[in-house]
């Protein structure tokens, strides 16, 4: 049997972008997901997918997501396999729809065995202490996860008035979260020293890269919006490339690598 490949990907944030970006973005998306489906390729979603996503379940309301992005996730999760989705800080509010569309849904984090390697993967917005427990949140974060709050939060707010609102703070996140490497880097070097874990992935910060440290490797996703990064798993291990959907390939990531 030949070697199966693994993509990557974090942080597309489809939704937050004026409709010109917000397209080209979605067709280059579409492109790596049929790329995904014609090579059969495992597929992992690491959160933030969308931006910001939020269902009203009791009014069967969902964002107006582009339905071509939807049509074509939905294909992969037929035709080839559930693809794993590891909810971020932009798209937990998930009661149901997912696992409607066929994704394997975590809340939380996963991990994998690939050839003896041992893989954490995250999101990047919690920490993992062990196998355990779940991720250590920041209290803002736990908040917004919260039964109470989301209760709360829809009873106030009726669909559009409420994804609005947390549109407008899912903007100032996304600026937030670009201004330093050194919280993740830190996690990522105390579990790996600390674990059996040979690899971390993760992204959220928004800043790929891959750094090696005692215990393992920690790569960051970075951002599919903007880098079109993403991490490729085959036969010689992991590696932080940048989707081409011009020439549909996956080519080295570079620091200047812009979406084309």
């Amino acid at each position: 049997m030949p070697h199966r490949e693994y993509v990557f990907i974090s942080d597309v944030h489809l939704g937050a972008f004026q409709p010109t970006e917000a397209k080209a973005i979605e067709q280059e998306f579409i492109a790596l997901v049929e790329f995904c489906i014609a090579y059969e390729l495992k597929l992992f979603i690491l959160g933030d997918l969308f931006d910001y996503w939020m269902e009203y379940p009791k009014k069967q309301w969902v964002p107006n997501i582009s339905p071509d992005v939807l049509e074509v996730l939905k294909r992969y999760n037929q035709q080839v396999e559930p693809i794993v989705y590891i909810t971020g800080n932009h798209d937990n509010w998930d009661f149901g729809y997912f696992e409607s569309m066929g994704f394997d849904v975590e809340t939380d984090y996963r991990s994998l065995n690939l050839a003896g390697l041992q893989v954490l993967l995250i999101h990047g917005d919690g920490h993992y202490i062990d196998d355990q427990k779940p991720l250590k949140r920041p209290l803002f974060h736990r908040m917004l996860r919260s039964k109470a709050f989301i209760k709360l939060y829809q009873s106030l707010l009726p669909p559009e008035m409420g994804i609005g609102v947390m549109k407008h703070f899912s903007k100032a996140s996304k600026v937030r979260d670009i201004h330093s490497a050194t919280a993740l880097n830190i996690h990522a070097e105390q579990v790996l020293n600390s674990t059996n874990f040979d690899y971390i992935l993760s992204g959220h910060d928004h800043i790929p890269r891959m750094e090696t440290f005692t215990g393992g490797r920690y790569i960051n996703l970075g951002t599919f919006f903007h880098h079109r990064s993403l991490v490729l798993y085959n036969k010689d291990g992991f590696h932080l490339v940048s989707w081409k959907a011009s020439t549909q390939e996956f080519v080295p990531f570079k620091e200047s690598t812009t979406a084309e």
